[in-house]
């Protein structure tokens, strides 16, 4: 970090208070202390009272936030027959089958922001592990991106599909939208967000579930917020 960008930084951290925010207070205190030069992406950030090492307490899952994330995602679509088309007619971005497997083997290719498959694709598409898997673009039924219904799956990822999974530290970094959203939009994707994680606890999962959430922008600092109304929530 550059000393110039590092007191910007400095100065935005200093307007935080070191307590728990309501989400309605910490969103609006996120956009006015943002500094830097581009639309920021605003991130929640949850640890959860789980271990994920435990096949039975591990979170994961999908959620289509209200407000959508401010910019259509690139979807590729690998199908046969009539589902390209449908696949087309959908709005998918890229679609194909052979072939595109072929061109993300071959040119180690990524050049899209979501893959939905079609189930009879999946033997093929299962050899692009390699390259899909560490970017979290590997089609799977659990997310609705390995389906027959390509339409609905196209539609639920350009109106801001977001999927959420435990990282190794047991946490869940997740976008919300755009600093330049409008407050309530935010809030309403931010909470839209915590309930859907909240709905996917598992039943193996003992204690404080959520036990910290912040949200931060792309650059800025990070603001704690007060999990309690979402530990409630489960009780």
């Amino acid at each position: 970090m550059s000393h110039k960008a590092g007191k910007k930084y400095s100065a935005a951290s200093q307007q935080v208070e070191q307590r728990p925010y309501k989400i309605e207070e910490a969103v609006p205190l996120i956009q006015k202390i943002k500094f830097a030069k581009f639309d920021e992406t605003v991130e929640v950030h949850m640890r959860l009272g789980v271990d994920g090492k435990h096949a039975d307490q591990m979170v994961r899952g999908t959620v289509v936030l209200p407000n959508g994330l401010g910019k259509s995602k690139k979807v590729l679509v690998i199908a046969s027959g009539d589902k390209q088309r449908e696949a087309q007619e959908a709005g998918a971005d890229l679609v194909g089958g052979e072939d595109m497997v072929a061109k993300i083997q071959q040119e180690n290719w990524t050049d899209f922001d979501a893959v939905i498959a079609t189930p009879d694709m999946m033997r093929s598409v299962g050899r692009l592990g390699k390259v899909l898997g560490p970017r979290g673009l590997m089609p799977n039924p659990k997310t609705g991106t390995v389906t027959v219904d390509i339409a609905q799956a196209v539609k639920e990822v350009k109106a801001g599909k977001v999927e959420f999974r435990l990282d190794k530290t047991n946490c869940i970094h997740c976008p919300v939208g755009k600093v330049s959203f409008t407050t309530d939009k935010l809030v309403e994707n931010a909470n839209t967000l915590l309930q859907a994680v909240v709905r996917a606890k598992p039943s193996a999962a003992k204690g404080k579930y959520i036990r910290s959430v912040t949200i931060c922008s792309t650059m800025g600092p990070g603001v704690p917020l007060d999990e309690s109304p979402y530990n409630a929530k489960q009780a």
